[in-house]
């Protein structure tokens, strides 16, 4: 089915309200899901809608948190979320860091135990649009999705990057991935009957790579959002050891450093932990030249010759704004499994 972003975010926003959030959060939490989809990253979008929920009403998240500040050191500081939704924490330690980062030229937040924290370009874009180039690395304690490169063993989450540049007044570079093959929202959406995973983006216990979802979460429960804890095989990092490395590198820096734990044992209560740097371009590079070579490099950046001429040279951020022009015209495409899911959870509040 199609169905246009506004109902859509009315009803996701409902949801949330009736479950227990203020409107102000479950306005929040509907446009960061429906926003992920208008851009085209459904993984992060309404198909989470009835996570969400359970995990309210499991008190693995908690409506309405605040941030609590566990040290400043001027430029940096280090947050806790207390497991509060991401779309009201993350939002919160990114304009701090955006504050910090005016005062100070640059800036480092580590933002530990906060609800899952949506699609993390959006804490790029939020930076950019204050003229800042930002560096985001994220993990999830407990969260084994993902196995090394060469194990079958699951080890690590998804554990996203994103960095945004500000392009002078265009429209900023946004660099927004998992290092994994695949989020593991995306392995949702194919479950659900959505768009499929290429067929690598997985491995079985005998090692043998697949595109098969269920390999990841395994039997289903009706009326229960899939659980990809309960499948026997894992996710793939992304370009082999160089996407297990990242991951790995995320893990220690976004997990271990700030005190935001890992996916490692024992088990822990799920929650995101996000590094950030943010840099002032007009404080680190006073005057106009570095924007001038930034725009130069990326005008040359373009011309090169695409590999077939029905092709083009796309700049980080540009799929997705062009699938919300799209989608804002002509609807959100949804599963009819995603679609249940949403009144599944409807039902359930």
């Amino acid at each position: 089915m199609k169905i246009k972003a506004e109902p859509l975010r009315s009803l996701v926003a409902e949801i949330f309200r009736v479950a227990g959030c203020s409107a102000d959060e479950a306005g929040r939490i509907a446009e960061d899901l429906v926003m992920a989809n208008l851009v085209g990253h459904d993984s992060h979008g309404v198909v989470r809608t009835q996570r969400y929920i359970e995990s309210l009403r499991a008190g693995a998240v908690v409506p309405d948190g605040s941030l609590e500040t566990v040290i400043d050191g001027g430029a940096f500081a280090v947050v806790d979320g207390n497991y509060g939704f991401g779309q009201t924490i993350g939002p919160l330690a990114c304009r701090l860091g955006i504050e910090k980062a005016s005062t100070h030229g640059v800036s480092v937040i580590g933002l530990r135990r906060s609800g899952h924290l949506g699609r993390i370009g959006r804490y790029a874009e939020m930076a950019a649009e204050a003229g800042q180039v930002s560096i985001h690395l994220v993990n999830v304690s407990s969260s084994t999705l993902v196995a090394p490169f060469g194990a079958i063993d699951r080890r690590m989450g998804t554990n996203p990057v994103s960095i945004g540049v500000p392009v002078d007044k265009r429209t900023p570079l946004i660099l927004d991935f998992a290092t994994s093959v695949v989020a593991e929202g995306k392995a949702l959406v194919a479950l659900n009957g959505g768009k499929a995973i290429p067929a690598d983006a997985l491995v079985t216990p005998d090692g043998r790579r697949t595109g098969d979802p269920a390999v990841l979460y395994g039997p289903l429960e009706p009326g229960r959002a899939p659980n990809p804890r309960n499948g026997p095989g894992a996710l793939r990092a992304m370009g082999d050891h160089k996407g297990s490395g990242l991951a790995l590198m995320c893990e220690l820096l976004a997990g271990a450093l700030i005190g935001s734990d890992t996916a490692g044992p024992p088990p822990k209560r799920h929650g995101n932990g996000m590094l950030s740097i943010y840099l002032d371009v007009e404080r680190v590079a006073p005057g106009n030249q570095a924007m001038v070579d930034v725009v130069n490099y990326v005008d040359w950046f373009v011309t090169a010759q695409p590999t077939s001429p029905d092709s083009e040279v796309l700049l980080p951020g540009e799929p997705e704004r062009r699938r919300r022009a799209e989608r804002e015209l002509h609807g959100i495409e949804l599963a009819d499994a995603t679609w249940a899911s949403i009144t599944d959870a409807a039902a359930s509040v």
